[in-house]
């Protein structure tokens, strides 16, 4: 790696506040949101846990785990994306960016740049798709689960819906202008 690109380090802290000021605030509440996602991992598999012990131990299930499960899995990934895009930890081809860096850091930076606009317009189009679900069941009390035996509403898992899309799409153009930047600093 050259000296003028950052090594991975330090592009997976959360910049300083006068350094950056977006990037400190986008990086801090996608750090908050990573470590509530986080916890409700380790939520989600003590009750997974407890109701596998309950189920064959004492022929006692909890009611709802599969319909808990299923939903917090899916705001699981919306606490915790922003974080990733922040960091550089998304899905993608490793090993060909690092072929590519080692001949080309711009095309690198550019490519990067690509998919940092690709992941902004798509988790705004979730965000905007998603608003009108969320309002839904927000002023309809919507319910999900067997009515009489569990229901648990829906409006703040929709509701994690729209802010985990919502501040990966700022979390991608924020990566879109480091990389824009940083594809700049290569051509002078």
């Amino acid at each position: 790696m050259s000296q003028e690109h950052p090594t991975d380090n330090d592009e997976i802290l959360v910049p300083k506040f006068a350094d950056a000021p977006v990037g400190a605030v986008l990086g801090s509440v996608a750090a908050v949101m990573s470590s509530f996602g986080t916890l409700c991992i380790g939520g989600l598999m003590a009750l997974v846990v407890t109701d596998v012990v309950g189920r064959n131990f004492f022929d006692a299930p909890i009611t709802g785990v599969s319909e808990i499960a299923g939903r917090t899995v899916v705001a699981i990934v919306f606490l915790q994306v922003a974080a990733a895009i922040q960091q550089k930890r998304l899905t993608r081809a490793d090993f060909l960016v690092r072929r590519i860096e080692g001949k080309s850091p711009r095309m690198v930076s550019l490519l990067e740049a690509v998919f940092a606009l690709a992941g902004a317009i798509v988790f705004a189009l979730i965000c905007w798709a998603s608003w009108p679900k969320m309002m839904d069941a927000w002023y309809g009390a919507e319910f999900f689960g067997v009515q009489g035996v569990f229901t648990i509403p829906t409006a703040p898992f929709r509701a994690i819906t729209v802010l985990g899309s919502a501040v990966a799409a700022l979390s991608a153009l924020y990566r879109l202008s480091v990389e824009m930047r940083s594809f700049r600093s290569f051509s002078t």
